[in-house]
C-alpha cells in the first residue's frame, strides 16, 4: 500500500508535537515504520490519508462498539450542534445519561460525569482516600489506569510498548504509596492485605486487563478483591474505562458477578467523544464535592455533545440480543486466527471476553500472567502487524494492546480478516 501522505504528515508533525503523535502508542514505535494518519472512518472500516481503506479491530480504543459513523449517533450529534456546543452549566441530559448509567451497572447509585478515563481513576482513587482516610493504593503489574503519577508504577499499554513502565517526572513520595501486585494472583493479594490491609485505601484493577493485551480474572481472582477489601474496609474500584459497556451490557462486573464499591467508566459512553465517568456507592459518593470534603471538578464535565453521543449509543446497545451477537463475531474471528495459525505451524493463542479480544505468539495455551504476555515472541507480532496493515487490516501498533469487534463488523470483513491472516502467517512461516 501506498502511504506517501502519511509519511509527509508525520514528517510535518515531528515539527510542532513531541513525538510527532499526541499519544504515544500512535508512533508505531511498538511496531517500527512510519505511523499512519487517517481522515475518515465508514462502519467497519478507518480510511488512511492517502485513501487506504482498512477493518479496524481499534475502533478508537474501545468506544465505537457500533462502528465509525452509526447513523444513530451521528443524528443526535447534529440535533446537539443546533442547540450549542457546551454551556458550563447543568443540563437535563446529564440527569439522563446518569440514569440510564445506574441502572445499567449493577454497582452504581451515583454516577458523575468528566472528561476522560484518566480523570476518572485519578478522582476514584482521591475519593477512595477521602473516604478511608488510608493512603496506600494497590493495583497490579501490566494494568494501566490513564497517566495518573501514583499509578505509573509498572502500567501496562504505552508505557509497556515504549518500554518504560515508570515514567520520568513521577515523585518518588507518590508512588511509595502504590503497592503492585501480581494479575491474577489470589494468593499473593491474600498474602498482601494479612500484612497490610488495614493501610490500604483501596484495591484498583482492570477486571478484564486490557493494557497487557486481553488477559481475562482466572476464577476466583475478582472475588478474592472482593473478599478482602470488605475485611479490610478498603474501597474497591473496577477500572472499566475499557471493559464497561463492552465485555456486557453491566460491564465486567455484571459478566463475572462481583460488586466493586466504585467503578470508572470511559470509551463507549460518549460514543468516541472524550468522556468518563466514575461512580458507585452512596455513601462514598456523598463524600464529593459539593457533598463532602474530597474535591473534584471539570468545565468541561457533561459535555453536551458526549452526552447526546451517549446517550444514542446507550439506546442501541441495549437492544436484545447486541451482546450475543457481538461475542459471536469475535469467537468466530479468534477461532479462524487459530486454525490458519495452527495450519502454518505458528504458535499462536487468544483470549477473547465478548466483543474485546487479545491475540499472542505464544507456546502456552493459556495466558493469564503479565510474565506470559511479555514472554511472548514480539518481533513475529511486529511481522505480523505489518503483513495484515498490507492486506487491508488495522490492529492496534503494540503486542500490549487488546483489539475490538463491533456491530458494523461483518462475514465480509471477518472473512477478509481470516485470509489477510493466512497470507500473514504463511509469509511469517517462511521467515
Amino acid at each position: 500500500m501506498n502511504h506517501e501522505n502519511s509519511k509527509k504528515l508525520y514528517e510535518l508533525a515531528l515539527q510542532f508535537i513531541p513525538g510527532g503523535v499526541n499519544s504515544p502508542v500512535r508512533a508505531f514505535k511498538g511496531v517500527g515504520g512510519n505511523p499512519l494518519f487517517f481522515k475518515g472512518g465508514d462502519g467497519a472500516y478507518l480510511i488512511d490519508s492517502d485513501n487506504n481503506r482498512y477493518v479496524d479491530y481499534v475502533g478508537a480504543w474501545g468506544p465505537l462498539i457500533l462502528g465509525h459513523r452509526h447513523a444513530s449517533v451521528i443524528a443526535a450529534l447534529q440535533k446537539q450542534l443546533e442547540q450549542g456546543l457546551g454551556y458550563g452549566a447543568s443540563t437535563e441530559a446529564e440527569i439522563e445519561i446518569a440514569r440510564k448509567i445506574c441502572e445499567l451497572v449493577p454497582s452504581l447509585e451515583q454516577v458523575r460525569l468528566v472528561t476522560s478515563g484518566t480523570e476518572a481513576t485519578m478522582s476514584a482513587i482521591r475519593l477512595a482516600r477521602g473516604f478511608t482516610r488510608r493512603d496506600l493504593v494497590v493495583k497490579f503489574e501490566g494494568c494501566y489506569h490513564g497517566h495518573v503519577d501514583g499509578l505509573l508504577v509498572k502500567a501496562g499499554s504505552g508505557a509497556l510498548t515504549l518500554g518504560e513502565p515508570d515514567s520520568l517526572g513521577v515523585p518518588k513520595a507518590y508512588t511509595d504509596l502504590t503497592h503492585v501486585l501480581d494479575f491474577n494472583d489470589s494468593d499473593g493479594v491474600r498474602r498482601f492485605f494479612e500484612q497490610h490491609g488495614k493501610d490500604v485505601a483501596c484495591v484498583i484493577v482492570e477486571p478484564v486487563a486490557g493494557n497487557m493485551n486481553c488477559v481475562p480474572p482466572v476464577p476466583g481472582f475478582l472475588e478474592t478483591l472482593r473478599e478482602v477489601c470488605t475485611e479490610s474496609g478498603a474501597v474497591l474500584i473496577f477500572d472499566e474505562v475499557m471493559t464497561g459497556f463492552r465485555v456486557a451490557l453491566g460491564g465486567a462486573q455484571e459478566k463475572f458477578g462481583v460488586t466493586p464499591d466504585l467503578t470508572t467508566l470511559g470509551k463507549v459512553i460518549g460514543g468516541a467523544l472524550p468522556v468518563g465517568a466514575f461512580g458507585g456507592r452512596r455513601e462514598i459518593m456523598d463524600c464529593i464535592a459539593p457533598n463532602g470534603a474530597v474535591y473534584q471538578a471539570g468545565t468541561l464535565s457533561g459535555s453536551p455533545l458526549a452526552v447526546a453521543a451517549g446517550l444514542a449509543m446507550l439506546e442501541e446497545i441495549t437492544r436484545p440480543g447486541f451482546y450475543d451477537e457481538l461475542g459471536n463475531k469475535a469467537t468466530i474471528l479468534m477461532t479462524g486466527l487459530k486454525e490458519r495459525a495452527r495450519a502454518a505451524g505458528i504458535p499462536f493463542t487468544t483470549n477473547q471476553v465478548g466483543g474485546m479480544f487479545g491475540c499472542f505468539f505464544s507456546d502456552e495455551e493459556e495466558i493469564s500472567q503479565f510474565s506470559q504476555v511479555t514472554a511472548c515472541n514480539i518481533p513475529r507480532f511486529q511481522n505480523y502487524f505489518h503483513q495484515m496493515l498490507d492486506n487491508g487490516v488495522y490492529l492496534a501498533p503494540s503486542a500490549y494492546e487488546a483489539g475490538f469487534v463491533s456491530s458494523a463488523h461483518g462475514d465480509t470483513e471477518i472473512n477478509h480478516t481470516l485470509d489477510a491472516a493466512e497470507k500473514a502467517f504463511a509469509a511469517i512461516a517462511k521467515l
